[in-house]
């Protein structure tokens, strides 16, 4: 029976109360009424899902909206919050969902009762029709009193007001899309007009750095000049020093593109004049300028995913790694939960399936489920734990992936469009959280599965201080081994890695032949305008691709402190720990040289069991000599002129009443990064003595100690971090002493030293403040220069290892099927119960031939000893 919306009545558990209460609603309202609030602009209404499940409107419980915070809680947690805050108005929202099928194979017609939720249906109903009606009451906790809603004649005004702000406002995540930089983004003024300057300048498509700071990441081609300049950091760890706007400065050329983000359809594109993401309709002329083809490749939109259209080794990639010319059994209950595709989140959904079934991250956020929850901050939809811990939860737990009934079988045999499929969990909550403030994952754009994989392990990091950190199972020691290749000197250090890029070399394909005829073949029918002959995948042994992986590596600008002087160096890569799970990934993607982004068709022979014990490190050999500890001579820049500051910043900030040379040093010493950051820099700074004194510069000759004192690879600055980095960290609220601390530990580069200090709170022992920085390295075990200055070890002062022996187990493995990591699908498949099962989002179904030979990224496990 349905609940009439439009009556006005109370439902209480006894029915004397119900009579006095319905006598005066105002009266019963009044004790509540300053709890109540009207939804503000800017307040998100969490009205489509629960704060810690995935329950939801359509759930048998409903959702329960609390009528301060506007936080939503399913049926078992409303009770929580009301003993936490005592709030006790909630509004109770359920959506009665029927479906409905006509006799005698006639399409039905859908018939909608009353609906006045604004969400999203939080199912695939497979072509089916149905019906559905929404219904909403006040409750009134503890005692559960309920009020119809509307009862605009009884209810008092502002709850009235409140209620109808409640149930028109739009779901907290719809809410976002619109206000998504993607949509907002706008064609620059510059685009139409820019002048590009005939300077001959080429940029190759790989190898690009920073031309002020050699930094590698995070870089800007000016679309003038060309010169190539380092983006302003973020404060998730990622960024650089902000030459490209300093670039801009110089020079006012507007408009930028971040090298590592041209995709053949489209690209990020800033002006720094109307200080915005940009379009620029004129991009890829203006990247052909510097020799950059980003439109050779042409895509469409299939599903959700992202695919390419003209290349035909796709498609039969796509059918062989989601098996899709197999009847796959579906499965169902705990472990075997689907994920629901947001539009290209794939890349999230299958690495959060690998991560929960390791029984590390099960026990950390499932296994501690309660205490998470019950310990949860106010707001818990902006609390990394318990997000992950509502993930986790929902994954195994069996609640929402359950098996058809027995009536549905039966249908399903005899009508076969009528198919049972698991709905899956949605994981909008925790993307939300998981990729705000950063420029990549907060897009709606397909995204790399790797470099998310980093992300997530860089997040646990930073939110496990002091607690079980379930990403130790993934961490290791890397022995580097540097030769002066004319003194034959060596040194050793040690890093912390949680990956291991392993490069495909194709000269190594066992078909080989078979791979020069086809492009002989191919060459060929491009000349001749024919068709081009049947693709031919490489096939490359796993054993040449750890072979490549172990061969020595070439130092670039590599200074011998054996000869005081540049030399040529060579560096070799060891395990100096195994880690309890090995990460591999395939380095499957490269650019070409008209920097078109493509990834390499090849299939390797991955091995269900791996024994890397031949690669442990052994140290110092008896017979080798280590290079002195000597770092490289300071260069005085030539450069001398006074620092270029910004007194717009300057004399918006005395405007404000603040001293001139103390705003003069705000701006200054937060590197010209606007009056916000330079006003919170002056607040920190106010009690200073010198706070009014005029701004002064040490010399160069007094930055630090000599080429002797300190060791080889340390900074001009090791002792003494620059003032700058100082000021912006203690800008952010970080106490100075600790902020100096962690510059020190991490060589004076401002990103790390912000994850240090997430890592190494303040309250931490003197053993663990001493720790290496342990953020992810993204960088091929590593093909760059160690940037450690001390050298770690496994004792207890250094960072937590699992080592053990290394032998090892496959259990799961990621792929990607498109020509770019920008584009495509992801799934994974995951060994359980020694059974392969394939993760395609949503569905969950027992693999009938894994293919482990396509795989991107590969998970193994450590075997106990025998």
């Amino acid at each position: 029976m349905q609940f009439c919306l439009f009556c006005a009545r109370i439902a209480a558990p006894e029915a004397p109360h119900c009579a006095n209460m319905a006598a005066d609603l105002g009266e019963l309202l009044v004790p509540y009424m300053p709890t109540i609030r009207v939804p503000r602009t800017g307040d998100r209404v969490f009205k489509s899902e629960c704060a810690f499940s995935f329950e939801s409107p359509e759930s048998e419980g409903g959702l329960y909206v609390c009528m301060n915070t506007f936080l939503g809680f399913g049926r078992e947690h409303v009770e929580r919050h009301y003993r936490k805050t005592g709030q006790s108005v909630y509004m109770h929202l359920k959506r009665h969902v029927k479906e409905v099928r006509a006799a005698g194979g006639a399409i039905p017609r859908r018939r909608n009762g009353k609906v006045f939720l604004d969400l999203e249906l939080n199912r695939d109903f497979n072509g089916e029709d149905y019906e559905y009606e929404d219904e909403a009451k006040l409750v009134i906790f503890p005692d559960h009193f309920e009020i119809p809603l509307p009862n605009i004649e009884e209810l008092p005004a502002l709850v009235t007001i409140a209620c109808d702000a409640v149930l028109n406002a739009p779901s907290a995540y719809k809410k976002q899309e619109p206000e998504s930089w993607e949509e907002e983004i706008q064609v620059s003024r510059h685009a139409r007009s820019l002048r590009q300057l005939d300077n001959g300048v080429r940029i190759p498509p790989s190898g690009w750095k920073c031309q002020k700071c050699e930094m590698r990441e995070n870089l800007w081609l000016n679309l003038t000049d060309g010169a190539v300049l380092c983006g302003k950091w973020f404060f998730d760890g990622s960024g650089g020093n902000g030459h490209a706007l300093e670039h801009y400065r110089e020079t006012n050329y507007p408009l930028a593109v971040k090298l590592d983000n041209i995709t053949p359809d489209g690209a990020d594109v800033y002006s720094f004049e109307e200080e915005e993401a940009v379009l620029d309709p004129h991009i890829s002329e203006h990247l052909a300028h510097f020799g950059i083809d980003m439109l050779q490749m042409q895509k469409n939109t299939e599903n959700g995913h992202h695919t390419d259209n003209n290349a035909r080794p796709r498609v039969s990639e796509w059918e062989v790694i989601q098996e899709s010319g197999m009847k796959l059994k579906a499965v169902y209950g705990s472990g075997f939960t689907g994920i629901k595709n947001l539009g290209n989140s794939c890349y999230l959904s299958t690495v959060m399936q690998v991560l929960f079934s390791i029984p590390d991250f099960q026990r950390m956020y499932v296994g501690n489920l309660q205490r998470i929850f019950d310990y949860s901050p106010l707001d818990p939809t902006q609390d990394f734990a318990t997000q992950m811990a509502k993930l986790g939860h929902g994954l195994l737990s069996g609640q929402y992936s359950k098996p058809p009934m027995k009536s549905e079988l039966i249908e399903q045999v005899m009508k076969e469009e009528y198919k049972h499929q698991q709905k899956g969990v949605s994981p909008r909550m925790l993307k939300s959280l998981v990729s705000r403030g950063h420029p990549e994952f907060s897009s709606n754009r397909q995204q790399d599965a790797h470099e998310f994989l980093l992300h997530v392990v860089n997040l646990v990091e930073r939110n496990s201080a002091g607690l079980e950190n379930p990403s130790d199972v993934f961490r290791f020691l890397v022995e580097e081994r540097v030769q002066c290749c004319q003194t034959r000197r060596v040194r050793y250090t040690q890093r912390v890695d949680y990956c291991i890029q392993l490069p495909a070399p194709i000269e190594a394909a066992t078909n080989r032949e078979e791979l020069l005829a086809y492009e002989a073949k191919r060459k060929d029918a491009e000349e001749n305008m024919r068709a081009p002959p049947e693709p031919v995948r490489a096939r490359i042994p796993f054993t040449a691709c750890l072979q490549a992986f172990t061969e020595p590596e070439n130092v670039p600008d590599f200074w011998s402190s054996a000869l005081q002087a540049k030399s040529a160096g060579v560096k070799t890569s060891r395990f100096a720990s195994f880690p309890e799970y090995l990460i591999v990934q395939i380095k499957k993607f490269t650019f070409g040289v008209d920097w078109v982004p493509k990834k390499l068709d090849l299939a390797i022979d991955v091995p269900d069991f791996l024994d890397l014990n031949r690669l442990r490190a052994t140290g110092l050999q008896a017979g080798e000599e280590e290079l002195p500890d000597l770092m490289p001579p300071i260069v005085l820049p030539e450069d001398t002129r006074a620092p270029e500051i910004d007194e717009a910043a300057v004399m918006q900030l005395a405007e404000m009443g603040f001293p001139l040379e103390a705003c003069r040093k705000a701006v200054y010493y937060t590197g010209n990064m606007g009056p916000e950051m330079a006003f919170n820099w002056i607040i920190a700074h106010m009690e200073e003595p010198d706070f009014a004194e005029p701004l002064t510069l040490p010399s160069m000759m007094d930055l630090g100690p000599s080429a002797s004192d300190g060791p080889m690879g340390a900074t001009p600055l090791a002792n003494s971090p620059p003032e700058e980095s100082v000021a912006i960290l203690t800008s952010m609220g970080f106490p100075r002493s600790h902020s100096i601390q962690a510059l020190k530990a991490t060589n004076n580069n401002l990103e790390r030293a912000l994850d240090w200090i997430f890592s190494h709170p303040e309250e931490e022992s003197d053993g663990l403040s001493d720790m290496a920085d342990t953020e992810p390295n993204d960088n091929t075990f590593s093909n760059t220069p160690s940037q450690s200055d001390s050298t770690m070890s496994p004792d207890m002062t250094g960072p937590r290892v699992k080592d053990g022996p290394g032998r090892y187990e496959l259990f799961a493995f990621i792929s990607h099927m498109g020509a770019s990591t920008m584009s495509g699908h992801y799934v994974c498949h995951i060994k359980k119960e020694g059974r392969w099962v394939i993760y395609n989002d949503h569905k969950v179904c027992l693999s009938e031939r894994p293919p482990k030979d396509l795989g991107y990224i590969y998970f193994y496990h450590r075997l106990c000893s025998s």
